[in-house]
């Protein structure tokens, strides 16, 4: 359990309430920052201003998923004030004070390792990255079949990349019926492409394949669908980016040849904030029940 664990929660959208119903059922103290304007109120928890003393009391700090911006700055989708989490404010937490948050910029990284707080990194993580390929997929999906009028089965798709999004992707895309054309840089993942029954090509060769494509969903976190790539799409054809901001596209030059293409980062917040959220939650309290365990903690899970 967390009893005894005073858990702060800094911003954050709906997969944050997930986590903190987990937190609260676990019998934890929680603190929220940030939700001034959620229309629900959670019953056990106690909503507070960032402040020092709050800082100091710490021994959870959950952040949102893009932990902060370059400035300190925090994504809070609940409340209609700015909250940055400042110099003072990392350096007040205790050392023991652990700082969960999906990914981290430069800014947290470094303020974290000045002062000797533990940092995890949730999307950092194999599972969790897997796990919200999921509700990643179904959302790629459910764009691809908004913006088409074609089915999906029998469509000519190319997935750029097999991380753990593309893997996700091609499977289901290739059990849904599709033609599954997938882009690779490595003879591993080609070989693997190969195994799974669809077709590997090189990405540099990229030019070739996406002359007859339907749709192309893009999970490369670098440009390339470039313009001289472009020029060779249908312009019927469909771009749904998966890859974080900028993404993976020259937008500009797509909308001069009039090819619809979407940039649709963290899609497992916005179709699916409960099982997103549920995700985190679990794999922050594996987490934290490990660092107990190894403290001497007593732990009841």
């Amino acid at each position: 359990m967390l009893t005894g664990k005073h858990i702060v929660f800094l911003g954050g959208d709906a997969r944050q309430l997930e986590v903190i119903r987990r937190c609260i059922e676990m019998n934890g103290k929680v603190s929220l920052v940030g939700f001034d304007n959620l229309q629900s109120h959670f019953s056990g928890t106690t909503q507070r201003e960032l402040d020092i003393d709050l800082c100091k009391q710490a021994d959870i700090l959950m952040l949102p998923i893009v932990g902060t911006d370059d400035n300190g700055q925090v994504n809070a989708v609940f409340s209609s004030k700015k909250l940055f989490l400042k110099e003072e404010h990392l350096r007040a937490l205790p050392k023991h004070c652990i700082v969960f948050a999906g990914m981290a910029r430069a800014y947290l990284r470094d303020l974290c390792q000045q002062y000797e707080i533990q940092l995890i990194q949730l999307l950092d993580r194999d599972d969790v990255a897997i796990y919200n390929s999921i509700p990643t997929v179904e959302g790629a999906l459910m764009m691809a079949i908004q913006h088409t009028d074609i089915t999906i089965h029998q469509s000519v798709s190319l997935v750029l990349g097999l991380g753990r999004v593309g893997m996700t992707l091609s499977r289901i895309l290739q059990a849904m019926g599709a033609k599954v054309k997938v882009g690779v840089r490595s003879s591993r993942d080609r070989a693997r492409v190969f195994e799974m029954g669809m077709t590997p090509f090189h990405t540099e060769q990229l030019v070739d394949h996406v002359q007859d494509a339907d749709l192309i969903f893009n999970t490369v976190p670098s440009v390339l669908l470039t313009s001289s790539v472009l020029a060779h799409v249908p312009h019927d054809a469909v771009i749904i980016d998966l890859a974080s901001k900028p993404g993976g596209v020259d937008y500009q030059f797509a909308e001069k040849r009039g090819i619809k293409a979407i940039l649709a980062p963290s899609l497992p917040g916005i179709v699916a904030p409960k099982t997103a959220g549920r995700i985190l939650a679990r794999t922050m309290i594996e987490l934290l029940t490990e660092a107990m365990q190894k403290e001497g903690d007593p732990v009841g899970l």
